[in-house]
């Protein structure tokens, strides 16, 4: 979830303002954790679901989200790695679309950097949370919770396998307010910067 020093970083660009404020207005409810993460599925077709925010990487506006490796959105999202986020809120009436590009943090990365950000996003999750990539392949039929019950995880041991961490960069926000009736468009106004410049502009609804 968001801590101290993303609520710090926040102050960097006015969506993440609007975001932190958000979540720290929703945060009694545990569900303004969780948002819809839409994908190009196989054959073009949407693929949407629902996940957990994790926070943001330090020192950058990229959202992180866990996922597992097995998943057939990884190969899916590899193969086109366009991404949005719709983040609704529903104490404060305040939706956030967040469209970017999504990177896949796997085991198989070649980046020493990113397999870091990895680690740290592993043992950043609860152990429980950490747990669920033992288990069989998602989508694979079982006739019984019982490789549940076997399941056991040393706690102070690294990324398994299966555990994906994806960051979504994004490239542009639409923020709508339903109980002031405002909506905001933020343009990220450079590409491939972490520093880079947001330019907003106010649209009807």
């Amino acid at each position: 979830m968001a801590g101290g020093s993303a609520a710090a970083s926040a102050l960097s660009n006015p969506w993440r303002t609007l975001l932190q404020r958000a979540l720290d207005a929703n945060a009694h409810l545990k569900h303004s954790t969780f948002f819809q993460l839409a994908t190009v599925g196989g054959g073009g077709r949407p693929a949407n679901r629902t996940v957990v925010f994790r926070g943001f990487q330090e020192h950058c506006d990229k959202i992180q989200i866990n996922t597992d490796a097995r998943s057939n959105k990884i190969s899916e999202i590899k193969e086109w790695p366009l991404g949005e986020i719709c983040w609704y809120f529903t104490d404060s009436w305040e939706q956030f679309r967040i469209s970017g590009i999504i990177d896949v943090i796997d085991g198989s990365n070649s980046d020493p950097i990113k397999l870091q950000q990895r680690e740290k996003a592993w043992f950043a999750s609860s152990v429980k949370s950490r747990s669920q990539y033992l288990g069989p392949c998602p989508g694979v039929p079982v006739a019984n919770d019982d490789h549940i019950k076997d399941v056991h995880l040393d706690p102070s041991a690294g990324p398994v396998d299966a555990y994906c961490l994806l960051t979504l960069d994004p490239e542009k926000v639409d923020y709508v307010n339903l109980k002031n009736n405002q909506r905001l468009m933020f343009t990220r106004t450079q590409q491939g910067d972490e520093s880079s410049d947001w330019m907003a502009e106010k649209v009807s609804p």
